[in-house]
């Protein structure tokens, strides 16, 4: 039994003394659907998380590919939905833009429409005091879609995704710059391009991993804390000297991130197909610990609903810090409205 698992099933013991056998079988953590999106199915839909409230919005939807822009807004504590204003008219309907929160607001860049033959590079600022939208520098690498964006040391960044062309480059966003001058690049990421990567932030320091170049999964791994940027290990078993990875069924694109009590939790997304598993990231140890001998409860197996959850990818998440939920998605042409919450240190027993 790996080390991180092992102090989480100490943390679990409390809450399953009492009802255990020496016969019964757990996987670790427990999926709890709540309470679903008020509005349409999606998959390619962007997200942001400001207090403990989670931002949805844009999106594509059904076999004729409606682009939206509508925004709705969980308040977690409550388990509820309420929409908010739907993006400006001079904004187009959009899936796959990146999205981020900083200083209170939330911002919604880049995109795509009219089946990707369309991409946009104008960014949106989201003020949930006033609920209005505000129109701020466009992009300044470009439009693009399927990009990764992440916030840390009070300014946002945006970087790689597609155009006709794999993309890695980044900037960053300065709010209170003036206009004009809000979109400074930055140099020094040595990682592959990629589109539909995945990002997750944990103690003030970015995570990029995941996505796909050239029909290739890619599988290195980099933390970028404002200034440097470094290689970590990789997430696939790429090194023939060590035997940590020998497991590692990470690399996948469209996937979700969300961090928990400082590390950071990938879940769903698509690898040769769609995935309903979860993995979890040491960063004081650089390791992934995950499914891959059935150890973590996947995400099909939802402990208050008997039918359990559908395997996505493109899907969403909310990430408050000490609670991850992963929503909406799509897989092949069905797209979802589902919202589950992890609670990774209670286990599930194996029927």
């Amino acid at each position: 039994m790996n080390r991180l698992l092992f102090v989480m099933t100490l943390l679990a013991v409390g809450y399953l003394a009492g009802s255990c056998t020496d016969d019964d079988e757990y996987t670790q953590g427990v999926w709890m659907r709540r309470s679903d999106l008020d509005g349409v199915a999606r998959g390619y839909a962007s997200s942001f998380t400001i207090d403990n409230k989670g931002y949805l919005c844009c999106g594509l939807r059904g076999t004729n590919k409606t682009y939206l822009k509508d925004l709705w807004v969980y308040d977690m504590d409550g388990d509820y939905w309420t929409q908010c204003a739907d993006m400006p008219d001079e904004a187009i309907g959009r899936h796959s833009a990146a999205s981020f929160a900083l200083n209170g607001k939330g911002y919604v860049t880049t995109g795509a429409q009219k089946n990707e033959t369309t991409n946009l590079a104008d960014t949106w600022e989201y003020d949930p005091n006033t609920d209005t939208w505000t129109q701020k520098d466009d992009f300044g690498g470009g439009a693009r879609y399927g990009a990764l964006a992440f916030s840390i040391g009070g300014y946002g960044y945006v970087g790689t995704g597609y155009n006709d062309n794999h993309l890695k480059d980044f900037y960053r966003f300065d709010p209170a710059a003036a206009s004009g001058q809000q979109w400074k690049i930055v140099n020094g990421f040595g990682g592959y391009k990629r589109y539909y990567g995945t990002a997750f932030v944990i103690d003030d320091v970015a995570y990029i991993c995941c996505g796909q170049n050239n029909s290739t999964l890619v599988d290195d791994l980099w933390r970028f804390d404002g200034t440097d940027w470094k290689q970590l290990r990789d997430i696939a078993d790429t090194d023939d000297d060590e035997d940590y990875d020998d497991d590692y069924a990470i690399t996948r694109m469209g996937a979700v991130a969300f961090v928990i009590d400082g590390r950071g939790y990938l879940a769903s997304g698509s690898r040769s197909g769609v995935t309903s598993d979860y993995w979890v990231y040491d960063p004081d140890q650089d390791l992934w610990y995950g499914d891959s001998d059935d150890d973590f409860t996947p995400m099909t197996d939802v402990h208050n609903v008997s039918s359990g959850a559908s395997s996505r990818a493109y899907a969403v998440s909310f990430s408050t810090g000490k609670r991850g939920f992963v929503l909406t998605g799509a897989s092949g042409t069905s797209y979802f409205d589902d919202v589950y919450e992890l609670l990774p240190y209670e286990q599930e027993e194996v029927d």
